[in-house]
């Protein structure tokens, strides 16, 4: 089966919401893909100084017209889409992406691990790691910028049945695109991390994003890289049921050779 897999990169405009959304929606259109996946906080920018800042961009998953928006534009392109986008609910707010398909189908995460300065503005995530179906049925597991750190995330994922990690990050710090390298190929799953670039400042802190958003094999090798600074969607064709096959050798499986009554979590 040939799956073509993107990865958005480009520089969200901070508390830009509209602006960004058109950027999303004209990158999407020269994009000849099966799953797309943008940054972290793809319709708001990152550096929040307060609350009142974060809810001015901030939309609810059930009445959200970006999602409404992607909703229509799945069904159009026959192509689904993953962003990041800051929800609210009730008097709450989370550092979300959400998953959406040409049925109509959508699927939301709320970032579990927050960064830095996040756990002033946000809500830690409360739904868990999740899987869900995205385009022809093939599993997706969501995961969001700092989750990568921390090796349970994918591995739950991967427990769970997903074929392909979509992580939409703002990474600042040097290590994650390297790191997921070893993700995949530890749980032998695609991922597709989609960064972001440009910079942002937060009263006297500055946010300088790294770029080189990448889609990786279930061996952890690069399909598909951006460097530094350059905006658009870099696709790669992937077969989703490498994903199902957990063998490192004849006698050696990711899955069944785990000895978890030594483990500790």
């Amino acid at each position: 089966m040939e799956y073509r897999l993107g990865v958005c990169q480009f520089e969200p405009r901070f508390l830009k919401l509209e602006k960004n959304v058109q950027t999303m929606v004209e990158l999407a259109e020269s994009a000849d893909a099966d799953l797309i996946v943008y940054p972290e906080l793809a319709t708001s920018g990152y550096a929040f100084t307060g609350k009142e800042q974060l809810r001015s961009v901030a939309e609810s998953y059930q009445n959200s017209e970006t999602i409404e928006i992607f909703k229509k534009i799945a069904r159009q392109r026959n192509c689904s889409f993953v962003f990041g986008f800051p929800e609210k609910s009730a008097d709450r707010i989370f550092n979300s992406s959400v998953l959406i398909n040409p049925d109509g189908s959508t699927h939301l995460y709320r970032k579990i691990h927050l960064f830095f300065e996040e756990k002033r503005w946000f809500n830690p995530g409360d739904l868990g790691f999740i899987v869900a179906p995205a385009k022809e049925g093939v599993k997706v597991g969501q995961m969001v910028c700092f989750d990568w750190i921390f090796p349970e995330s994918a591995r739950t994922l991967n427990l769970k049945g997903a074929q392909i990690i979509v992580h939409p990050a703002n990474l600042v710090l040097p290590w994650c695109q390297q790191a997921m390298i070893t993700r995949s190929l530890e749980n032998r799953v695609f991922s597709v991390t989609a960064n972001r670039i440009g910079t942002e400042k937060s009263g006297d802190k500055e946010f300088k994003f790294t770029g080189i958003s990448q889609i990786l094999s279930t061996t952890g090798k690069i399909l598909a890289r951006t460097n530094e600074t350059e905006v658009g969607i870099h696709t790669a064709v992937v077969d989703p049921e490498e994903a199902l096959n957990k063998d490192v050798t004849t006698y050696n499986n990711i899955i069944s050779d785990r000895r978890t009554e030594y483990y500790e979590l």
